[in-house]
């Protein structure tokens, strides 16, 4: 489960406080994203803190890791702010608390200007798909966020520098 070294990585905020993302969230996932330019990649295990059942991770979790790699494949790829509208996830192999993951997110369809279908999928160390979703993410310029009022100023400075990666 190495990273391949022909995968850039895809800058964030050091003071980001997202659940999922944030460097700076200590309850959090702390996902850090590489790419190949035609999907999005993310290593990690999750601490004891998140499980379920005495040695799984609990199904909001593992959910967390599928939106959030989708997110961010569809924020890179098609270099939109996204908003997740539904996601489906099939649940096929147990996930363990600390084991190593791969978390792994596409593009699977277009289907307008502003929407796209993303897959995302979590393998664990033996290359077995664990987990798998699909999700409908609605793709707004930086301009319609802001007057949305979804994120201030430096967020979006920071989201047009994913942008430019």
């Amino acid at each position: 489960m190495n990273r391949a070294a022909h995968l850039k990585p895809i800058p964030n905020r050091e003071d980001h406080q997202c659940f999922a993302c944030g460097p700076a969230n200590d309850c959090g996932l702390k996902m850090k994203f590489f790419t190949d330019e035609t999907a999005v990649f993310s290593w990690l295990a999750i601490p004891g803190h998140h499980r379920g059942w005495d040695r799984l991770v609990h199904g909001g979790i593992t959910s967390t890791i599928l939106d959030e790699i989708m997110s961010w494949s569809a924020l890179y790829l098609l270099k939109k702010v996204i908003l997740t509208k539904k996601m489906t996830v099939e649940f096929l192999h147990p996930i363990y608390v600390g084991a190593e993951l791969r978390a792994e997110g596409r593009i699977k369809e277009r289907t307008g200007p502003r929407e796209a279908v993303m897959e995302g999928l979590v393998y664990n160390k033996a290359e077995i798909l664990c987990a798998r979703s699909e999700g409908s993410y609605a793709l707004l310029e930086p301009k319609i966020a802001a007057r949305l009022d979804m994120m201030g100023p430096e967020a979006l400075e920071d989201i047009r520098r994913i942008f430019d990666a």
